[in-house]
Parts: C-alpha cells; sequence; structure tokens
C-alpha cells in the first residue's frame, strides 16, 4: 500500500495503482451509470495530448527541466497508445466541471512519470499539480480535450459517410433504368427511376461530408491557455504559442487559441452544432430504414419492391418469416441519438456564468451518438445496402397501372380530360392507358407513346411528347 493526501485528508492506495487520492475520492462519490470516462471515445487520449503539449511548451518556456517534461511525455504517449487503462475508473457522470477527469489524468500521467524517472511510483521527483498541471486548469484543459474528441468523432463520422455514399451510388448506378412508381403522402404518383430514388440518398450523403468538414475545422479553435476563468492566470511567457505548437507537432492539425477565451469558457454551442449534425445524419438514416421497410414489406401481401438480405428468421412462431432486423436496428439507433442531442442542448443551455460545468455529459452523449452512427452505418452497408435487390417485374406492374399516369395526358388534352380518364380507371379496375382507349381519347399507338413511365422519367423526353401530341388530340 502507498499513501497519498489532499486537503481532506490522507488515504491509502493499492501499490498496482497509478492513480491517486482525488481520483480515489471521485470512485466512491461517482458510482453511478458504470461507464468509465476511459469508456468515451478518445476523451481520456485526448486529454494526455493536451498534457503532453503543455509539457513540451513548460520546457521550451524555461519552466520544466528537460528530464520532468520527457518522462510526463513518455506517460502521457502510453496513454495516448490505449495504455494504463485500468488507471481510469471515474464514472462518466461527475461532479465539478471535469476536475476529477483532470486530476485522474494529472495523478497517473504524474505517478507513471516518476517511476520512470526513480523506479517507483508516487510523487517525488514529478507532482500532479505542480508539473503535469502546470499553466493548467480544470476549465481549460477539458474544454480543449473536448474539442479534440469530437474533432476525431466527426473523422470518424465522415470516413462512415464516404462508405455509405459508396453503397448509394453503387445502388443508384446498378439500377439507374429501373422504372418504380413514386409516392407521395404515400400514395400513388408519377414514375421516376431508382437511380432517381437513390441519387437522392448519393446527395444527402455528399452534403453531410461538407458539413462534417466545416465542423472540424470549428474545432480548430481551443480555449487552452484560458486557465480558470480565461485570463491565463500562472501562464508562463511564452507557453501560449508554445503550447499550440505543441500540440500541431503532436497531431499534425491545425489547432489555434480561440479568439476570445472568455466565450471558449463560457460558451459551448459548438457541440449544439456538432450534435445537431449527429442528429441530421440519424434522423436520414432513419428516414431511409422506414423506407427500405416500407417498400420491402410483404413479401405476398405488401409492396415488395426491394428485397432486403435475410440475416435471421424472424419469427419464433411463424415460420419461414423475416423481419427487416438491420433498417429496425437503424432506426433504434436514431431515437437514441436524438435524446443524446436533447440531453446536449439542455447541458450547453445550463452553463451558467464563467463556465459550462456540463461538458462530463455533453463529452459522453456526443461519444455514444458518434459510436452509434458510425457502427450503425457500417453495418446498414454490409448487412443491409450492399445487398439490396429490386423487384423489377412488381415495379413495373405498379408503374403501368397507377391512375397517376394520367398526369401527362392533362399536360396534352387538359386537366378536365385527364381527371375523367383517371376515374374511369379507377371505377373500372383498368389501367389508364386501356381507360384512354376506352373513352375514345388516345389510340393505341398514341397511348403506347404517350405512357411509357420511362419517358415520363426524362423531362427532355416527356416534353418532346407533350409538344408532338398537344393541340392534336
Amino acid at each position: 500500500m502507498r499513501k497519498d493526501s489532499d486537503f481532506l485528508g490522507e488515504v491509502e492506495l493499492e501499490d498496482s495503482v497509478y492513480y491517486g487520492v482525488q481520483t480515489l475520492r471521485a470512485m466512491r462519490n461517482f458510482a453511478v451509470s458504470g461507464t468509465s470516462h476511459y469508456d468515451v471515445d478518445g476523451y481520456i487520449q485526448s486529454i494526455a495530448l493536451v498534457k503532453k503539449a503543455a509539457a513540451i511548451a513548460n520546457f521550451r518556456c524555461g519552466a520544466l527541466s528537460e528530464e520532468v517534461c520527457s518522462a510526463i511525455c513518455k506517460a502521457a504517449d502510453e496513454i495516448i497508445a490505449g495504455g494504463l487503462s485500468e488507471n481510469f475508473p471515474i464514472d462518466a457522470f461527475q461532479g465539478g466541471g471535469g476536475t476529477s477527469t483532470n486530476m485522474n489524468a494529472n495523478e497517473v500521467i504524474a505517478c507513471r512519470a516518476n517511476e520512470i524517472l526513480t523506479g517507483a511510483k508516487g510523487y517525488e521527483r514529478v507532482h500532479p499539480n505542480d508539473h503535469v498541471n502546470m499553466g493548467q486548469s480544470t476549465n481549460d484543459v477539458i474544454p480543449a480535450a473536448l474539442k479534440i474528441a469530437a474533432r476525431g468523432y466527426l473523422q470518424n463520422l465522415l470516413a462512415a459517410l464516404a462508405g455509405l455514399e459508396k453503397s448509394f451510388a453503387a445502388l443508384q448506378n446498378k439500377y439507374q433504368n429501373a422504372i418504380r412508381l413514386g409516392r407521395t403522402c404515400l400514395q400513388d404518383a408519377v414514375p421516376m427511376s431508382f437511380g432517381q430514388y437513390f441519387s437522392g440518398y448519393v446527395s444527402f450523403t455528399k452534403r453531410a461530408q461538407a458539413r462534417a468538414r466545416n465542423l472540424m475545422d470549428s474545432c480548430l479553435e481551443l480555449p487552452l491557455g484560458a486557465t480558470a476563468v480565461g485570463t491565463s492566470l500562472s501562464v508562463k511567457e511564452g507557453y501560449l504559442d508554445a503550447v499550440y505548437t505543441a500540440l500541431g507537432e503532436i497531431t499534425g492539425a491545425k489547432f489555434k487559441r480561440e479568439e476570445n477565451f472568455f466565450d471558449g469558457l463560457q460558451n459551448a454551442d459548438i457541440y449544439v452544432e456538432i450534435s445537431a449534425f449527429f442528429k441530421s445524419v440519424a434522423v436520414f438514416l432513419s428516414k431511409v430504414a422506414t423506407d427500405f421497410r416500407i417498400l420491402s414489406s410483404g413479401p405476398r401481401a405488401g409492396i415488395n419492391e426491394l428485397v432486403l438480405p435475410s440475416v435471421q428468421p424472424g419469427s419464433s412462431i411463424m415460420p419461414g418469416k423475416v423481419n427487416p432486423v438491420i433498417p429496425e436496428l437503424v432506426n433504434q439507433i436514431a431515437y437514441q441519438v436524438c435524446g443524446n442531442d436533447v440531453v446536449i442542448g439542455m447541458s450547453v443551455e445550463g452553463g451558467e456564468l464563467d463556465l459550462n460545468v456540463w461538458e462530463p455529459v455533453i463529452i459522453k452523449n456526443l461519444s455514444e451518438s458518434q459510436k452509434l452512427l458510425k457502427n450503425g452505418i457500417a453495418i446498414f452497408c454490409e448487412k443491409c445496402i450492399d445487398g439490396v435487390l429490386i423487384n423489377e417485374e412488381r415495379c413495373k406492374e405498379f408503374a403501368a397501372n397507377s391512375t397517376a399516369l394520367s398526369t401527362i395526358i392533362s399536360s396534352i388534352c387538359g386537366y378536365k380530360t385527364a381527371t375523367k380518364i383517371a376515374r374511369h380507371a379507377y371505377e373500372k379496375g383498368v389501367s389508364v392507358k386501356t381507360a384512354a382507349m376506352e373513352l375514345g381519347v388516345l389510340n393505341q399507338a398514341q397511348a403506347d407513346e404517350i405512357l411509357d413511365p420511362f419517358a415520363m422519367t426524362d423531362p427532355a423526353l416527356s416534353d418532346a411528347i407533350v409538344k408532338k401530341f398537344k393541340g392534336k388530340i
């Protein structure tokens, strides 16, 4: 056992652990969710990046010896690489604006750095506050680490969206000329192609990737160096420039200081924007999943235009039933992301006075949302989208028999005549083509040319048909 102490007194710690008294107290105080702050993707690693950059900056400012700086950097590198993970046990939900998390990192890095220098745990040569936290406060470390982690989340989602675009583009190309009946308000509409249908999905993914890149750029501005309230109290001369230079050297990213440190500590609105972006992706995915469920409904008593890959039996009592489980998974992911967005919005709004102390729950929910979206997109592509087939005969049948085909007749013969034809088709249970001929409006040749569903998908072709026959029928 080894001993550590703080303002409240002395505690005993297991020899095996690298954390100290403040970590132990936080473990005892905040054990509510079973999710540690280490489980929050990239969070602890981002803090370790900040600690390494700060150590380098303080060394270059002459405030930290080369020996201590080197030991801190080595300890931080171990954490960045995924080491010492068992030493970050504090719950993701915690009071104090992340002070426990910051001190957890300070204690572990100091203890490991001391071990590197002396062969023994403790703070004989490297102290959590005096050395690892030099020129810093929880209040600038945590917001800076959050932005670094959030930028990583956006990068992860950017890669996932690129894969999603590829999957949708493949469907678009494969079924470019496959006819389907459009539907609005869940009712028959005019024909379109599946290529056109999937192009809308492709377009969204392109737009979403552009949004992700813009948000990643916004995450390059950090409040690191603001310290407690934005005044940069306790920061050594030259530190501000040095810490951003060091951070850039470590990460390869062009991080820079916030234009206004007070704004950087007071306001966390960037996470509202990021969460809203995550929500927009989630809502889009849910819409696609619902579309797939509707279009694949049946197979005998539904629409049955899409055939989704069968990945597992769908019923414990009905043999042969296969449910759209992957789209249903995606729907649930979307619902959770939308819920996380509510939490983030409330947390940002609650950042009273000079610091937002709710950032631990902000990053916890951001992390969960991006993980769900990243993994969900990968599963959606692999187990559903990439294996989608079109029931082309079924689609042609729907397109040929819809009363919505009368729309082009309206452009040629007027709305009243087209309505009469559509009504006749509906009441007699025949196609618009048959109705138009039975009513003597079109002959066989005219009907075949005018009511070609494929021609209706191309504005040039449909316009040429209208011009050819308008005023002549």
